[in-house]
């Protein structure tokens, strides 16, 4: 227990260190500082700690005893017996008196935007098909670990802070890859390393929207995204998704998030021509596109789809990377490619938050982790095994849950897509029996916009936007994740939700 500042506190207004003492636990206790069934220290070592006679804090704690904020057990010690009665009220009573703490605009419309649980429960899972699974089993930990101790043994504890902008050759590693996998004119100077894609999201809206700006948004989306154009103040426009993509449209807007080569969540990939209407449209409004490159590295079959910022010709478009799903989802190493004109306000407003680069042994372990080309074996195995775990999913959910589920197919990426055929209040009740089995996975409602928005009938409309709300919180999807489980696990898991959806809705 500390109760240094308050006895110190008490010290100067009462001048007696026995009645100071006193005050200070007694104020801890009341508070709840200090709760009931708490063993206070020996008064030896409460003695020892602030500088007292044990006749001054026996005397305090004879104090207490009488006021009956303690009791005392033969050998044991000596406890706290209050219990604060109407805490609460009194919580209340002095938040009522106090001035309130004004947040700023930028606070409120942060407070306001949100934050949703949806992993309370996971814990309680067998097998969970849920998408942020990483596939341990399939990291190199061995290599990993190699790369990350010659970076501790060879630093010495002399290595300099990192800038803020990240350890250059990490980012020339990355620009290498982009050259090489992606077709992308990249250059290391116009790299920024990040803590995730997360935060180069939320700086970009930051520096690109100010209140009141229009931003496009894909509808469903990933909801940080909707999140940090709220913060900054921006009127979202929800764009539909099909088949192929965003449906463009001639948005009065001068930001567009999208996820081109494999939208999330549905995995559509968007189609050539789309790409170039998207491209002609960012020329014709002066708008920057974001373009979130989130886990398109993992390519079952077909050509690689080539992202926006490859067909770049006016420097329009950002292009954000991550090595979350790669590595393990402890490694926030994500990244940004910058227009020209970006990379210095960009980097000035990360240095605003982190002037010095995180996890510097970590940015340069993966760089030596790259180059040694212990990365791309690590992403080729990834493949290969990972491959196999989708073509039994897909082959198990096919035979077993075609009658409740239709599955977007897919050519990338690390989870299935499906919508509900049935009612939506049938899928809640079997995601629900699923979960009492200890079955889960990602339900794919929570990322169309006006879930997020919890029933705002007012939409954010920008002239020429789509209002598409054919789909929406009463549609029913899932996302069934799958890198992370083995074969077996994946074959039980669908079984298993086969077995509750016939117990509740018949063999249909």
């Amino acid at each position: 227990m500390n109760v240094r500042p308050g006895y110190e506190r008490y010290y100067v207004a009462y001048g007696r260190k026995t009645e100071a003492l006193y005050q200070a636990i007694r104020d801890a206790i009341v508070s709840g500082l200090v709760r009931e069934g708490m063993r206070l220290p020996s008064s030896r070592a409460i003695a020892a700690e602030y500088g007292l006679s044990r006749g001054a804090v026996n005397q305090a704690y004879d104090m207490l005893y009488a006021d009956g904020y303690v009791r005392t057990e033969a050998g044991s010690g000596t406890f706290v017996s209050y219990r604060p009665a109407g805490a609460s009220l009194k919580k209340a009573e002095q938040e009522e008196d106090a001035a309130p703490i004004r947040l700023s605009s930028w606070g409120e419309r942060l407070q306001a935007a949100g934050y949703a649980e949806h992993n309370r429960h996971r814990s309680r899972l067998r097998i969970d098909f849920e998408t942020n699974g990483h596939a341990r089993d399939l990291f190199p930990e061995a290599e990993w670990k190699k790369a990350m101790y010659a970076e501790v043994r060879g630093a010495g504890g002399k290595r300099n802070a990192l800038p803020g902008e990240g350890y250059y050759p990490l980012r020339e590693a990355i620009a290498v890859q982009l050259r090489r996998e992606r077709g992308i004119r990249a250059d290391a100077s116009r790299i920024v390393l990040t803590n995730g894609s997360m935060q180069a999201i939320g700086l970009l809206a930051m520096l690109l929207l100010s209140p009141g700006d229009a931003a496009v948004i894909e509808n469903p989306t990933y909801g940080g995204i909707v999140r940090a154009v709220q913060a900054a103040g921006g009127r979202l426009v929800p764009a539909r998704v099909d088949g192929e993509g965003i449906v463009p449209a001639e948005w009065k807007a001068r930001l567009l998030f999208v996820t081109p080569t494999r939208h999330f969540p549905t995995g559509a990939v968007l189609s050539s021509d789309r790409r170039k209407t998207l491209l002609d449209w960012a020329s014709r409004q002066g708008a920057v596109v974001i373009e979130d490159d989130y886990d398109s590295t993992f390519r079952w079959s077909g050509r690689p789809n080539e992202p926006l910022k490859a067909q770049d010709r006016e420097d329009r478009v950002v292009y954000i990377g991550t090595f979350s799903r790669t590595m393990l989802g402890e490694q926030r190493i994500g990244y940004a490619l910058l227009p020209e004109l970006l990379v210095e306000p960009f980097r000035r407003a990360k240095m605003l938050f982190e002037p010095s680069s995180s996890a510097p042994e970590a940015q340069r372990a993966l760089a030596a982790f790259i180059t040694s080309g212990a990365y791309d074996r690590h992403i080729r195995r990834i493949r290969r095994v990972s491959g196999r775990r989708l073509h039994r999913l897909r082959r198990e959910m096919s035979k077993r849950l075609s009658r409740w589920f239709t599955f977007v197919d897919t050519d990338a990426g690390l989870h299935l897509f499906a919508y509900w055929l049935g009612r939506p209040e049938d899928y809640d009740r079997l995601k629900e029996a699923c979960g009492e089995q200890g079955i889960g996975w990602t339900d794919g409602s929570r990322y169309w916009v006006e879930h997020m928005l919890k029933g705002v009938s007012d939409w954010p409309d920008a002239a020429g936007g789509v209002d598409d709300r054919s789909e929406g919180p009463d549609t029913r999807c899932a996302l069934f994740g799958f890198a992370h489980l083995g074969e077996e696990l994946i074959v039980e898991g669908v079984a298993g939700i086969e077995a509750a959806a016939i117990a509740l809705f018949g063999e249909g």
